[in-house]
């Protein structure tokens, strides 16, 4: 005799479904699908997950994102689970036509495929209606990039273009749609350049406007020179209250040398402050453009933006390219799924490129099978094809980091072509060591930086070590707030923690004989760890980076600028007046005066109002020493510094400060000394933990409390000398965390 389990509260709550109730079709669509919930895709028909119009979000306090299901009669109306592959477009206009809604009589199961309705929802890749991209004729597609300072609003702008479009629904909640990094969304500001396919019908015609959003910060240029190769114009956005900024001027450059059309675009015209008639004039004197040719507008209201729209099409030319030719495609981005390898982003200079075609990498010389291919709307979609002139992803099965290059041309198997120019190779600004807090960790945390360089190429690996750190890297970077972003990606996205070291620039050394040139095999050396700086015996000459400096500033602060410039050793370029009210400077700057704490002093000092921007200005002589940091006299490697000769004394002072509020005390005294070669230029004193011996001794003749303290002192004099002072890990931390040092 068998037994049955007792029917649960919600089974006895539900009625049965021993018969159709109603039509065939309902009682149908919620007695099949419940038994087959392994195979089962979940399709949710409220209004809010774009399903079914009129339907309540909820049935007996259940949604989509419930794992429960409701009571059959519900499951036809509002939650309901369909077959997957024939029975998608089958299921899903079943519950529509069981819902009342208007789409005809009920369809005849079994029917052909042909016959269903075409309106259908996915939730995969794999079931997306995959576009035809051939109906864009290379005359109807526009590449264009928004490029701006930082919190001029060119993410603001991006959200609007794609609202016009019906890229995206327009709704309060439309914020930095294309940052879709953690950090980009804590920090408000783009670090990462994200691009879109905008579908736009303009007089009849249809357009295809792959849009580029670009970073602001002058850390990441890197990502807008990158970008700019794909496109043939860009949107050059000003706010209309701060007007020109140093970055504006960069960005500007950047498109004139890549000789791409610029649109002018002011923004933020709807501020109680706003004043885009001396805006206009700025851009008229700095970048000699017509004031007739700028476009006034606010994003945030999206006030006269659809003429942004209207001068992409009419301003920016469509690419040049040959759809007739062998294929050629730039990989200018990537990013890696660990599912499906890397995915690349590329523009087709020439040719057609499928699902299934055979393509070889111009670096690697590898071959591999295309897997997809598609255009970010702005979420991925697959398409039949790309063609010569667009822009889109391709996901080609490359499992390793190392085999994605950006710059890289992909053409087709036994079709090869003359590679395209790529990319000049980003010039680090800034290194640092990066060691894991636990060497346990160290696999772990060197597949993730090989993961987030392939995402950001611009960043340099060596491998690096250290006695008291460890194994690990040492990484190069644009800038300082770069090197805080690629930590705190690593962080959020991979969950490492890490150790990172004081930054620092590279210098140059000129050797002096031929042994060490020889023994180096070039006569220049290039030091990018402080540890390695040789002696001033070996050399003839050290070299220092400098930099071309812009600071744009309002007037009344104009001396309280140039004296910060010239306590950094600066020199000034050139002095020039944009307007009435604001001021252009250059300064000719050594980078480790400006690499730490300069940005955050020009802007307290101009109340924010102030905006740099920085340029490689090759090397210039400088006097340079190695300054050691020695624990009872034992030179600890990891704190070696490189510093100007005039700044040394305040910089060792402050190094030594530091680290004697961060030293445990030890039963012996701990001297700290910052020294240049043999001559101590500051030092500061842990003091020991100290018994006291004379407790016991209550008067008495004198010599014998002189004889305990004696034989005290010759006790720590002797342990100072074999005991050995390890720096703790969190010691490191405080006293190698990126503070001013000035």
């Amino acid at each position: 005799m068998s037994r049955r389990r007792a029917p649960c509260r919600r089974q006895q709550a539900a009625p049965r479904c021993g018969a159709p109730s109603g039509c065939f079709w309902s009682w149908y669509l919620s007695r099949a699908t419940r038994g087959l919930l392994s195979s089962l895709h979940r399709v949710c028909l409220s209004p809010v997950h774009r399903t079914l119009p009129g339907v309540p979000l909820k049935t007996n306090g259940l949604c989509c994102c419930c794992l429960s299901v409701p009571s059959p009669d519900a499951s036809v109306a509002r939650v309901m689970w369909t077959l997957v592959g024939r029975g998608w477009g089958c299921a899903r206009t079943l519950a529509r036509w069981a819902t009342g809604a208007a789409l005809g009589p009920a369809p005849t199961f079994g029917a052909a495929p042909e016959s269903w309705p075409t309106c259908r929802v996915y939730s995969s890749a794999e079931f997306k209606e995959k576009l035809d991209m051939s109906r864009f004729p290379v005359e109807n597609i526009r590449n264009f990039s928004i490029v701006a300072h930082v919190d001029h609003g060119k993410s603001t702008l991006a959200d609007r273009l794609l609202e016009l479009t019906g890229t995206i629904d327009k709704t309060k909640n439309n914020k930095q749609v294309l940052d879709k990094l953690q950090v980009e969304r804590e920090r408000g500001i783009t670090v990462k350049a994200q691009t879109a396919s905008l579908f736009h019908n303009c007089e009849g015609k249809q357009y295809l406007l792959n849009l580029i959003d670009t970073p602001g910060h002058v850390d990441f240029s890197y990502e807008v020179s990158r970008s700019l190769s794909a496109c043939q114009g860009v949107l050059l956005v000003v706010d209309a209250n701060e007007g020109i900024q140093a970055q504006t001027v960069a960005n500007f450059f950047l498109a004139f040398e890549a000789q791409l059309s610029v649109i002018p675009v002011i923004n933020k015209i709807d501020l109680k402050n706003a004043d885009p008639e001396r805006v206009e004039n700025q851009i008229e004197k700095v970048f000699d453009i017509p004031s007739d040719e700028c476009i006034k507008i606010s994003a945030k209201l999206g006030t006269n933006v659809e003429s942004v729209l209207q001068a992409v099409i009419e301003r920016i030319p469509p690419p040049k390219v040959h759809r007739k030719n062998p294929l050629r495609a730039l990989v200018f981005d990537s990013t890696f799924d660990q599912y499906r390898g890397v995915i690349a982003n590329v523009a087709l200079f020439d040719g057609v490129v499928s699902k299934g075609d055979k393509i070889v990498s111009a670096h690697t010389q590898k071959t591999y099978e295309v897997n997809e291919v598609g255009v970010l709307n702005p979420n991925e979609q697959p398409t039949h094809k790309l063609y010569a002139g667009q822009v889109g992803y391709l996901i080609a099965g490359m499992k390793n980091v190392t085999e994605a290059q950006i710059g890289d041309t992909l053409y087709l198997h036994k079709q090869p072509v003359e590679p395209l120019p790529g990319f000049k190779s980003a010039k680090p600004m800034v290194f640092a060591g990066m060691y894991p807090i636990d060497q346990s960790e160290y696999n772990n945390l060197k597949s993730a930086i090989e993961k987030l360089t392939l995402n950001d190429s611009s960043v340099t690996v060596h491998r690096d070590s250290s006695l008291a750190l460890g194994a690990g890297w040492r990484l190069g970077f644009l800038g300082l707030l770069h090197m805080e972003v690629f930590n705190q990606r690593l962080e959020q996205e991979y969950n490492a923690s890490v150790i990172l070291t004081t930054p620092t620039v590279p210098y140059k050394a000129v050797l002096s004989s031929s042994k060490l040139i020889k023994e180096y095999r070039e006569k220049e050396i290039t030091i990018i760890n402080p540890a390695q700086f040789p002696d001033k015996s070996k050399v003839t000459e050290y070299l220092e980076p400098v930099v071309l400096g812009t600071i744009i500033t309002p007037d009344e602060y104009t001396g309280k600028i140039m004296m910060l410039c010239e306590a950094r050793r600066a020199v000034q370029k050139n002095m020039i007046f944009i307007d009435q009210n604001r001021v252009m400077l250059k300064y000719l700057f050594p980078l480790n005066e400006i690499v730490v704490d300069f940005y955050d002093s020009l802007k307290s000092l101009s109340s924010g109002y102030a905006s740099f921007d920085y340029e490689d200005a090759g090397y210039q002589t400088a006097e340079l020493v190695k300054m050691d940091i020695l624990l009872n006299g034992n030179t600890v490697e990891e704190l070696v510094t490189v510093v100007h000769k005039d700044k040394a004394h305040s910089i060792g002072k402050a190094i030594c400060e530091r680290l004697k509020d961060s030293l445990p005390r030890q039963l012996f005294e701990i001297a700290i000394q910052a020294a240049i070669g043999s001559k101590i230029i500051a030092r500061e004193t842990v003091k020991a933990y100290r018994k006291n011996v004379l407790a016991k001794c209550y008067g008495g003749d004198i010599t014998r409390k002189m004889k305990l303290l004696k034989r005290q002192a010759e006790g720590k004099k002797k342990l100072r000398k074999i005991g050995n002072v390890e720096v703790p890990k969190d010691a490191f931390i405080k006293v190698l965390k990126t503070q001013s040092s000035k």
